[in-house]
């Protein structure tokens, strides 16, 4: 992804975050200049991977296939006391987070507003694949309920779902409906090693440096600061 389109879509993100009235920490604001001032300070934050977070998936396609992420706490095994994790994301009409798992992370993923989530689901089988013959078990807004696997559940503006582990999930937003606000609260979120996609792609984007950055991505604290 070229820094320009990383740049816009956080330009992008503001105006429908300040829409919605969804207000990020001030650290979200800062340069490079004020990183640097705070390194030491901001230790937690570079090191849990908080922040502004953009992806294609690899696809080279943001709007069809990627996704924007604010990680506003998150905790690290082994090393800190906080056992959760919190993010906001903005998922547009049919722009597709490919199918996953997670085998540590459990997950609530919230409707915060806007536009109509859309989810398919499987069960991860003991080989790691999508099982495709038995029905998934899932919780929505704490009511249980039962669904053929491949279906989609779809979450209209203060709906949630729970994904447990090994549970396989892609969303999208619901074409004509509008781009979604949407809010995961969870259990520590590890992207380095806790992400089982379906097939191979790039969690984090390789940015080619055509402008300076307006804000860090928490895949550039390791190259800028």
């Amino acid at each position: 992804m070229n820094r320009s389109e990383i740049n816009r879509i956080i330009g992008s993100a503001k105006n429908f975050l300040a829409e919605k009235q969804f207000y990020l920490p001030p650290w979200a604001f800062w340069g490079i200049d004020q990183w640097k001032t705070n390194t030491d300070r901001a230790s937690e934050i570079i090191e849990n991977m908080l922040g502004w977070d953009i992806t294609d998936f690899g696809s080279g396609n943001f709007y069809s296939r990627g996704l924007f992420l604010f990680t506003i706490r998150n905790g690290k095994h082994n090393v800190d006391k906080k056992t959760y994790a919190e993010k906001i994301m903005i998922v547009e009409e049919n722009q597709e987070t490919p199918l996953h798992y997670h085998r540590s992370k459990m997950e609530d993923i919230i409707n915060r507003g806007g536009g109509n989530l859309v989810i398919e689901l499987y069960n991860a089988d003991q080989n790691g694949q999508p099982d495709t013959s038995r029905p998934v078990n899932v919780k929505t807004d704490g009511i249980s309920r039962v669904i053929e696997p491949g279906s989609e559940v779809i979450l209209t503006p203060g709906e949630s779902i729970c994904l447990e582990q090994g549970m396989y999930h892609r969303f999208y937003g619901e074409p004509g409906k509008g781009t979604v606000l949407v809010g995961e609260v969870s259990a520590v979120n590890d992207d380095a090693s806790d992400n089982y996609f379906h097939e191979a792609v790039g969690r984090f984007p390789t940015i080619v440096e055509d402008e300076g950055p307006v804000h860090l991505l928490v895949s550039d604290y390791g190259k800028f600061l």
